[in-house]
């Protein structure tokens, strides 16, 4: 490890006097186009009239928007570009390190917040769009990110859920799947929204109530900027403990055709985008994806990974109808379809090791599907409201087939069935006011009529049949009406308030959440905020379903008046912009969780807190709302935005997690790791081009590092009981559950790309490197029944990922 870490300072320190060398400024002579609108945030307005200049340009160039807030930069260089926005009466803002590129024009909407008190004499400073969020209700604990830093940051895998593990109060589960813990919450407490509708899990193989998976169905490249919040989130998102995921898919080109190609881990895609009609600026977005190692299968070519290929197709799509006599359309699309099977019967008996995502003596077949078809409408009531409404239909499939293998025999036995199936219609409304410069408000409420169907079994030996454990085929409904108000006092101090109501049809369990936030800009480079939410989260659907057999064969549902866990939230935050390109953050907050599922029957170590970082929920036969939790911690974050082709984010996350189960013991959750440190730097090089050759390139050469020390994830010992000639079971210690730590988890990643780019085509051929010491960290422990041994199994050893994208 000490060798490790020299090696990684030098490298860091290398990086950095890299860094202080000015890259080549060589013109190639390819240029593009910028262009956009600018619009007023809180009313959607366009404001003609603002000013948009070049920075850097010499002469300066600028241009103003026209009447319909529109503005045109045209033959702009290609590579970083920076944009000043100006409009009397409103904050300033920045857009620097714009990727130009030749193969796709530079569309953008830029949003402008009016100020509050235009009497007052105030200087006004160009606000970086990167350390603001994009929903202006947002107090603390939420970042904005784009496309680019899913693409940039090494080990990220275009994925949003792990380029979201390198931020404060994050941090991922482990190396096979994308599940994100957020300051100690489990993953199943993340909301996941796209286009203003809550979506199911957005990942291949991902189960009914799990929010992560392998790979992500969600395609970076159709992704607008988002938000992302770690905790006291504003009163329109609820049914959530840890955090959210705001997502939006960007527009496509309304005026030329572009096209996509990329071959990658996430698989072979393709994407188009263009106009519909140009006179009223409709335009279209579609993408698909196919499984990379499918595809070599069909062509002959083994991995090694016998019967586990991991089988999967995706697709997304957006039209955009902004003019139209009734206001604006869109109508939006995301799917996937996935399987794979993982079949111990077909190995070598002699071999002890036991795969990485399957069981040892177990043959296991799983699959899932997902969708979401939705339209939404924007109409401008006036120039100071507007209403949205958006409607939705989502999919979601889930089923498991796991058959036990004789150790004497080697028959192959039914073991367990699952078939999770998932239907709803999402309705999302609201009504956006703007009183004045200092007051607006925002009005709506989100229902969602879910239809499942739902039925887990086991196989019972001497009944000779499968017995059902949950067996559910029916509707539930959830409402949630909320309120925001948004007051600014003045200038540099705002109150953001809301709440939130959420009422569950199907036991008639409900919730009523006050929000609070106050931010205040103490110093034009220093801001307090403070925020405070209470939330609340139903528990795993399945739970409610969830079926007891008696004695005399009848059926009981335990759990259908079970409640909604509640937390209250309470976050401190600090921001200091050191200077224009660097920024330091620090946040402290506490968390109490109540009302959480324990079992209702024994008193034992088990929570509901604990589950949603797999491929399944596991729940007792009848739960509580007796149990408790808590999430203190500290957040520290130093980050050089990207200037002169170079950057950095640095975090630093510290943590206590705990709860109590049935047996009123506090003890360590599952996900207490205590701490998580991210190093992550990057730098860009622009090569010279010879001038004597007449064809116009551009060559750019990019390199990415991240490293990653975390504490050790939690476990509970166990021990083993002898029922028979090679056959052990596993006896786990409930009284020390969580108790142990396995060794701090180390990683390093590195990414080196090369960016061409030529007159109307942009290419890039990236090397993924991660693990690149094969650092050994413990994924977890597993039981070997044949020996009575615990085996450890490990996260993934050295991976390296090519990665081709052409943009033309």
């Amino acid at each position: 490890m000490k060798k490790k870490l020299k090696f990684l300072a030098a490298l860091f320190f290398a990086i950095l006097m890299l860094a202080e060398i000015n890259n080549v400024q060589a013109q190639s002579g390819i240029t593009q186009t910028i262009r956009g609108t600018v619009i007023e945030k809180n009313t959607r307005i366009s404001l003609p009239g603002a000013n948009i200049i070049l920075l850097n340009s010499d002469p300066l160039i600028g241009v103003s928007t026209d009447t319909d807030g529109r503005f045109r930069l045209e033959n702009v260089p290609i590579g970083r570009v920076g944009l000043q926005i100006t409009f009397v009466g409103y904050n300033n803002v920045l857009l620097s390190n714009l990727n130009l590129l030749s193969g796709k024009e530079l569309v953008l909407q830029v949003e402008m917040e009016e100020l509050a008190i235009t009497s007052e004499e105030v200087v006004i400073t160009a606000r970086r769009e990167k350390s603001k969020s994009i929903n202006d209700m947002a107090t603390v604990s939420t970042r904005s990110f784009t496309v680019e830093e899913t693409e940039r940051y090494a080990g990220s895998r275009n994925d949003v859920g792990r380029m979201a593990s390198n931020f404060a109060g994050v941090r991922g589960t482990d190396d096979s799947r994308n599940d994100i813990i957020i300051r100690g919450n489990s993953p199943s407490g993340v909301l996941w929204r796209l286009q203003g509708v809550d979506i199911p899990n957005p990942n291949h193989y991902g189960a009914t109530e799990a929010t992560g998976g392998p790979v992500s169905i969600l395609n970076n490249n159709q992704l607008a900027k988002s938000d992302f919040m770690t905790g006291a989130f504003p009163a329109e998102y609820g049914n959530a403990l840890a955090g959210v995921f705001d997502l939006k898919m960007r527009n496509g080109n309304d005026e030329k055709h572009e096209f996509l190609g990329q071959i990658g881990f996430n698989g072979f895609e393709v994407g188009a985008e263009g106009p519909l009609s140009k006179k009223n600026g409709s335009s279209y977005l579609v993408n698909y994806r196919y499984s990379t190692l499918e595809v070599f299968e069909a062509m002959g070519i083994d991995f090694g990974t016998g019967t586990a290929i991991p089988k999967y197709q995706d697709g997304s799509f957006n039209v955009n109808l902004p003019k139209t006599s009734l206001g604006s359309f869109s109508v939006f699309g995301l799917g996937g379809k996935s399987d794979i099977s993982f079949l111990d019967s077909q190995k070598d008996t002699t071999e002890k090791a036991i795969d990485f995502y399957g069981g040892e003596g177990f043959d296991l077949i799983n699959g899932a599907d997902m969708g979401v078809l939705g339209m939404s409408h924007t109409f401008l009531i006036n120039s100071k409201t507007y209403s949205k409404l958006v409607i939705a239909g989502t999919y979601h499939d889930f089923n498991v087939q796991v058959d036990s293998i004789s150790p004497e025999t080697k028959e192959i036995l039914p073991y367990f069935r699952n078939s999770h199936k998932e239907q709803s219609l999402f309705a999302n409304y609201y009504l956006n006011k703007k009183i004045n410069s200092q007051h607006s408000f925002k009005v709506g409420f989100s229902f969602r009529q879910s239809k499942y169907d739902f039925i887990d079994s086991v196989y019972k030996e001497d009944l000779n049949r499968f017995i059902n454990t949950t067996e559910f085929d029916g509707t539930a409904d959830l409402f949630q009406p909320y309120l925001q108000w948004q007051y600014k006092i003045n200038n540099n101090l705002t109150l953001n308030s809301g709440l939130h109501y959420q009422h569950f049809y199907y036991n008639d369990s409900w919730s009523l959440e006050p929000r609070l936030g106050l931010q205040w800009k103490y110093m034009p480079n220093q801001t307090f905020s403070f925020a405070y939410g209470s939330h609340s989260q139903l528990a795993p659907i399945s739970a409610y379903f969830s079926q007891t057999r008696l004695a005399d064969g009848s059926y009981v549902n335990p759990n259908a008046q079970l409640d909604m866990t509640h937390s209250q939230h309470f976050v401190l935050g600090y921001d200091l912009n050191i200077n224009s390109n660097l920024r330091f953050k620090a946040e402290t907050y506490y968390q109490y969780i109540s009302n959480a599922g324990v079992d209702g029957n024994d008193l034992n170590s088990y929570s509901i807190l604990n589950q949603g970082a797999n491929f399944y929920v596991w729940t007792p036969d009848t739960l509580a709302n007796n149990g408790t939790g808590s999430n203190l911690g500290l957040e520290l974050t130093l980050e050089k935005f990207l200037s002169d082709g170079f950057y950095y984010l640095m975090t630093a996350s510290f943590y206590d997690s705990k709860y109590k189960g049935s047996d009123g013991v506090e003890r360590n959750t599952a996900f207490n790791g205590n701490f998580v440190l991210n190093a992550l730097a990057g730098k860009e090089w622009l090569l010279s081009r010879n001038p004597a050759k007449k064809k116009e390139k551009q060559f750019v050469i990019l390199a990415d590092m991240k490293v990653t020390y975390a504490g050790g994830q939690r476990y509970t010992p166990l021990s083993a009981d002898q029922v028979g000639p090679n056959d052990y079971v596993a006896n786990y210690d409930d009284n020390e559950a969580y108790s142990q730590q396995f060794d701090n988890y180390f990683r390093t990643d590195l990414r080196v790309a090369l960016r061409q780019s030529n007159k109307k085509v942009s290419m890039e051929f990236a090397i993924d490197a991660q693990n690149i010491f094969n650092t050994q960290n413990i994924f977890g422990q597993k039981f070997n029944t044949r020996t009575g041994e615990v085996e450890y199994t490990y996260q993934l050893g050295m991976l390296v990922i090519p990665q081709f994208k052409l943009v033309f």
